[in-house]
């Protein structure tokens, strides 16, 4: 876990360096979450609809290209029969934008997930972080749009797991999920 946070420490430095030498924007984001969990033997997850909330960076490496470091507050999970599971993560994406000149951008990029809580919900709650690995790594692709005068902006994007998340289980178990939301970059500026 030291490791973890080291590297998040690091790429956070890295980022203020590069940002003080380029065109940077702050901003804030939320929106709608579809989670769910995939697993190796198909055991029949649902989707679980959870929300989204954080704060993101965006530098212009250039004209058309951009790094886009995020923080965000992720709540995930999935549904089996009348059991809610509910995962809630930090997400840190990172992600590298193409930005074409009409405000679209497309994306894609590493995500670092860290477990906050995990807890199974069916008339009662009960704490089942202990199952669960408190890593998730992840690939984050999706596209955006910044209306340019405003800086307001709308954005989806699709997040697939790569580890394992379970930590007790012999069954392979990875999150996946579609992320659709909103925007804000403060002093945005083309």
């Amino acid at each position: 876990m030291k490791f973890y946070l080291i590297s998040i420490i690091t790429i956070i430095f890295l980022t203020a360096g590069t940002a003080a030498a380029q065109h940077t924007n702050i901003g804030i984001k939320g929106g709608l979450n579809s989670y769910n969990i995939q697993t190796d033997n198909n055991s029949g997850f649902d989707s679980k609809i959870g929300l989204h909330l954080g704060l993101l960076g965006h530098i212009h490496l250039n004209n058309q290209y951009a790094f886009q470091p995020e923080i965000v507050y992720s709540m995930q999970g999935a549904k089996s029969g009348n059991t809610d599971l509910r995962l809630d993560y930090i997400n840190v994406p990172l992600l590298v934008q193409y930005m074409f000149d009409n405000g679209f951008r497309i994306q894609a990029g590493p995500q670092l997930g860290l477990l906050l809580n995990a807890k199974a919900e069916n008339g009662s709650s009960v704490d089942i972080k202990d199952d669960f690995n408190s890593i998730d790594l992840g690939l984050s692709i999706g596209a955006s749009y910044v209306h340019p005068p405003t800086g307001f902006g709308i954005d989806a994007r699709y997040n697939l797991g790569l580890n394992d998340i379970s930590e007790n289980s012999g069954v392979k178990s990875t999150n996946r999920g579609l992320q659709v939301g909103v925007f804000y970059l403060f002093g945005h500026r083309n």
